[in-house]
């Protein structure tokens, strides 16, 4: 007879095993996600894991294999979307794999606190370690590190001694740009990220990079710090200048802060100037107008990592990167420019003439 949740012992993998009908194998593949087992199979399995409240001995399969089954994540700047929601992708896609996760946030990226997190993510014997790297510095403190377990950068490409796994930003800021042209805008600006952030850097150039294919001028830049703060403060001075029939902005916080500016103003977007975000923030949907942004897939990427780390760490795979593209979100905030006022094409034939 198997044995149940009543008896005094915690229950094995054998009794699982029993009560489902198949070997010790069979379910340690189902508990491990091992693809190949049949679907029947699999719900017996489980059934029999919620009957018996069943629960996997990491201790014991630590000393077995001599792994920890945790990952150390470090991660700076979460209170920012972008590497907040990177982290919960990496975090879900660790658990998924049957791993725990570590999390290190830091206060700042400095050689000392980078190390302090790394030396400790050694002390916890972790199996690897994941690195969300907003800053250039971070992965050029990153180099002076000797780690013994796999290292993922996550937001870079890596280098010789370190995976990396990141969005396409630069090919995500040209869609939106490529967007602004095809309605018809030459005038686009840009307020960018902070330049010392990479995902600033790779939005800013790909922003250009749209622009120079199209024979366009590049002199409308503006930067902020992420926050809808500094949108509305460059917001307010957009809306004196004038200068623009479209804007691409470096992500949906500042873009609300322009959008608030704009309102206030009295600029109409998208009548008046065009707007695109980056980022695709739940509530970018809902903005007046809602807001034609970039879409991140942070779970893809969090997918990506873990499937470098993993081969890293049971095969010892060799150094590799990994892309994630971004897709184009069209909602209300774009539209093709208005025609100029007809006293403006007056004037425009008198200086001709």
């Amino acid at each position: 007879m198997p044995i149940t949740k009543s008896d005094a012992r915690l229950p094995r993998l054998e009794d699982v095993a029993e009560l489902a009908r198949v070997s010790p194998q069979t379910v340690s593949r189902v508990i491990n996600n091992h693809p190949n087992v049949s679907a029947t199979t699999k719900e017996r399995v489980e059934a029999a894991i919620g009957e018996l409240g069943y629960r996997r001995n990491t201790a014991a399969r630590s000393l077995r294999t001599r792994r920890s089954q945790t990952i150390g994540v470090l991660g700076s700047e979460l209170s920012q979307y972008g590497p907040a929601n990177t982290l919960l992708g990496v975090e879900q896609a660790a658990r998924d794999a049957g791993y725990f996760v570590s999390i290190a946030a830091l206060r700042s990226v400095s050689r000392d606190a980078i190390f302090d997190a790394l030396r400790h993510f050694t002390e916890q014997s972790v199996d690897g370690i994941a690195v969300l790297v907003p800053h250039s510095e971070t992965l050029r403190i990153l180099e002076e590190f000797n780690p013994v377990v796999p290292v993922i950068t996550i937001g870079s490409l890596g280098n010789e001694a370190f995976s990396g796994s990141m969005a396409d930003q630069k090919r995500g800021a040209q869609h939106a740009v490529e967007h602004l042209i095809e309605q018809g805008h030459r005038r686009i600006g840009h307020v960018a990220g902070p330049s010392d952030w990479i995902d600033g850097a790779l939005r800013a150039e790909g922003w250009r990079a749209a622009l120079e294919e199209a024979g366009l001028p590049q002199d409308l830049l503006r930067e902020g710090d992420w926050s809808a703060g500094s949108g509305y403060e460059i917001g307010r001075r957009l809306a004196e200048e004038r200068t623009a029939t479209a804007l691409f902005v470096g992500n949906d916080q500042m873009a609300l802060g322009i959008l608030r500016a704009f309102n206030e103003a009295g600029v109409r977007v998208p009548d008046e100037v065009s707007v695109v975000g980056f980022d695709d923030q739940p509530e970018s949907g809902y903005f007046t107008p809602p807001l034609t942004t970039v879409s991140q897939d942070f779970e893809e990427l969090g997918r990506r990592c873990m499937d470098i780390m993993l081969k890293e760490i049971q095969a010892g795979a060799a150094v590799s990167s990994t892309v994630v593209m971004p897709r184009l979100v069209l909602r209300a905030s774009t539209a093709v420019p208005a025609p100029p006022p007809k006293s403006a094409k007056r004037s425009l034939r008198r200086r001709v003439s």
